[in-house]
């Protein structure tokens, strides 16, 4: 089994939240998991990706060569668009529907989303929506991994432990948040 999945946003985020969220819950699993991540400008608004491959064999290289990746998982519409190049022919892009408007020549919303849309296989989620509603806005990251739990190599219990992990420490409310958060992102995956 290999499976790679390329992650994106705007600095600020949480791409990195959310590669470590999957990469723990494929160590749970005892399956090796490589990342590699560009910060860019992150501390300006300026882009990040991440290199996630999960694999039950050795993983020589932690980058994903274009045309390679399983799942493009996005916080931000442009920054989808940014990295379609490297799904492959099977590959599904999850983005976000909310717009990061960082720069001010931003693309009109309406063009940017048909585009995404208009793949052979993708989802836009409502993860701003999703998030307010589990109780915070910083939940947009575990929104967007519930989304993409419906397609991982990996159990929902896997993935929802390492929720547990990565948010326990921060008390009750900030777990009770984030697996909202997740199971609501989870459901809205169409």
């Amino acid at each position: 089994m290999k499976y790679d999945i390329v992650l994106s946003g705007v600095g600020g985020q949480g791409v990195l939240s959310m590669a470590a969220l999957i990469g723990r819950a494929a160590v749970l699993e005892g399956l090796n998991a490589k990342q590699s991540e560009v910060h860019g400008m992150a501390q300006r608004g300026g882009a990040v990706q991440a290199h996630l491959r999960l694999s039950d064999e050795v993983i020589e290289s932690d980058l994903i060569p274009r045309g390679g990746a399983d799942l493009v998982l996005s916080l931000e519409p442009v920054e989808a668009l940014r990295y379609v190049a490297w799904l492959s022919p099977t590959g599904t892009l999850i983005t976000s529907a909310n717009a990061l408007v960082n720069i001010p020549n931003y693309p009109e919303m309406d063009g940017i989303l048909a585009k995404i849309r208009a793949l052979p296989h993708s989802c836009v989620i409502e993860a701003e929506r999703l998030a307010d509603e589990a109780g915070h806005l910083q939940a947009v990251n575990t929104v967007m991994v519930g989304a993409a739990s419906r397609l991982l190599p990996l159990k929902f219990e896997s993935l929802e432990q390492s929720v547990r992990q990565t948010f326990a420490r921060k008390g009750d409310a900030v777990l009770n948040v984030n697996l909202k958060a997740f199971a609501s992102g989870r459901q809205a995956f169409a």
